[in-house]
């Protein structure tokens, strides 16, 4: 019971950690944002990913850490890495096999309709800020705890060591929405993924999101060729809006395709 209480210790550290760099990242983008977006904008963006984090919460957040907590406790003497000990070299590989597993899950998010479906909603922002972190469907995040806990069976690591590197992701997840920009952030990114990078994953240009999928370290993109460097000029989904939680929710059953459908079924009219 000691050893559990200790191991957790760790993990309750570094979640407390990324929850107070969300607050400071709030109070930065306030008082010195990259892009100033209009207040209605802003506005909507928070309202309704903080709702949307609030619901997620209620039904998801327990589930997900006790489903991967739990997986990972049973399989953790099997796997790819179960054979090694418990100690810094271990966790080096469980992380970077994590972060690679995301990183495919994110392309994928992208790459097929019925993820795309629902992982758009993230995209549907119109704003940029450490609040868009948030904003997740509620199915989106239910089949990532399915694809999550199948990967930490093949892995085999301890339970709280994943715990640990969901919090660090969570934490990277706030910083790389975050609406800032800070000296040598180029040079940064060369190793992890930053606002600048990210913000062109969020760009309403398709060819242009579909890149940058890290979430922590930026060597994925080079190693896959996805990486972009660039200034987006909006963000967001030009055809997808969302005002309110309720919209949000309804977005992952509307596809882009049926509404393009739609439109060419009205007539145009003569010019």
């Amino acid at each position: 019971m000691q050893n559990d209480t200790a191991n957790m210790l760790p993990s309750q550290i570094f979640f407390g950690l990324a929850i107070l760099a969300f607050m400071a990242l709030l109070v930065i983008e306030k008082l010195k944002p990259y892009r100033r977006f209009t207040n209605k904008i802003d506005k909507q963006s928070i309202v309704t990913n903080t709702t949307t984090f609030l619901f997620n919460n209620v039904i998801l957040t327990t589930l997900r850490a006790t489903s991967l907590f739990f997986v990972a406790q049973q399989f953790s003497s099997y796997g790819l890495l179960s054979g090694m000990g418990n100690h810094p070299v271990k966790w080096i590989f469980a992380f970077l096999l994590y972060d690679l597993a995301i990183y495919v899950w994110h392309v994928a998010s992208h790459k097929y309709e019925f993820l795309w479906r629902f992982h758009k909603v993230h995209h549907s922002d119109k704003s940029f800020n450490a609040s868009t972190g948030f904003r997740f469907h509620v199915f989106d995040l239910f089949l990532e705890i399915l694809y999550k806990c199948l990967f930490v069976m093949l892995i085999g690591v301890d339970a709280y060591l994943v715990l640990a590197i969901e919090t660090i992701q969570l934490f990277f997840i706030f910083f790389h929405h975050s609406n800032i920009a800070f000296d040598n952030e180029k040079k940064l990114s060369e190793v992890i993924i930053t606002p600048s990078l990210h913000r062109t994953h969020h760009s309403t240009v398709r060819a242009e999101h579909d890149s940058n999928y890290g979430i922590v370290l930026a060597f994925w993109d080079k190693l896959f060729g996805t990486r972009k460097e660039l200034v987006p000029e909006k963000i967001g989904l030009d055809i997808i809006v969302a005002e309110n939680f309720l919209q949000l929710f309804s977005l992952a059953f509307i596809t882009e395709r049926n509404i393009r459908k739609l439109l060419h079924m009205i007539p145009k009219g003569r010019n």
